[in-house]
């Protein structure tokens, strides 16, 4: 059963064991918080898995944890703001996969991370550009968001930023994640088959590893309750932040 998995994954056992229980902790955050599975996969996996090899991967995770929170989040999400940055993030995902195949792979291992440790720098402190509760500020994000899906599959964590500009309550804010990530899986298949990076050992990967991810999403909604929202964040991000810079440091070894 190993040897099979092994071969169908393509990574040694020891590397298959890290990686699920990887992206079990993906899944339990995702469900808590709403976003953050492809950010934690990438930080924890990109020394073993490049980049651009795990991106298709985190689409199919994402794919199925949204399918696993799509209504809930339908009930709670301020729908308007997220048809603007679906489709300005359409047009970023692209820029970020042209660069991303266009690199040496421990180049993009590096700005993978960098670009996460940034990111989670950058809500941590709670940044708050007054640009981005504009409506420019909503396209920018959009496209931003795209190019750092095609750069890391962290377009959500982008995301982030710009309602946490808003200042939306908890709950709309983690509804209105999960359906940016939901309702964009459509538009980033069409670029991924375009770049050829939907391959079938990606499509293994994923259907190997999607099971281990729902049962992390389902755990993370059960945590999900009201008199925790001022501290799920808090937690995600600290994470994002110890597993980035251990990913970073380890490259630069």
């Amino acid at each position: 059963m190993l040897t099979m998995l092994t071969q169908y994954t393509g990574l040694a056992g020891a590397d298959l064991a890290i990686v699920l229980a990887a992206v079990f902790l993906a899944g339990l955050i995702r469900g808590f918080a709403g976003f953050g599975l492809s950010a934690i996969v990438m930080a924890s996996a990109a020394t073993r898995i490049p980049p651009v090899e795990l991106i298709p991967v985190c689409y199919l995770l994402e794919g199925a944890a949204s399918l696993a929170m799509f209504r809930g989040g339908m009930a709670h999400a301020d729908m308007r703001i997220v048809r603007g940055l679906v489709i300005c993030s359409a047009i970023g995902i692209p820029i970020g996969l042209l660069a991303t195949t266009s690199m040496d792979i421990e180049l993009s291992r590096k700005l993978a991370l960098c670009l996460i440790l940034a990111l989670t720098a950058a809500q941590f402190f709670r940044l708050r550009p007054a640009f981005l509760s504009t409506t420019k500020g909503l396209y920018a994000s959009g496209l931003a968001a795209g190019i750092a899906t095609g750069l890391a599959s962290v377009g959500g964590m982008v995301i982030a930023l710009y309602v946490l500009a808003s200042e939306a309550p908890p709950r709309q804010m983690r509804a209105s994640l999960v359906m940016f990530l939901a309702i964009s899986m459509f538009t980033s298949l069409i670029w991924l088959i375009a770049y050829d990076l939907m391959t079938i050992q990606a499509i293994w990967r994923g259907a190997l590893m999607a099971p281990v991810a729902l049962l992390g999403v389902w755990a993370g909604i059960l945590l999900f309750r009201p008199a925790y929202e001022p501290i799920y964040k808090t937690a995600c991000l600290m994470l994002l932040a110890l597993l980035s810079a251990a990913g970073l440091i380890s490259q630069f070894n």
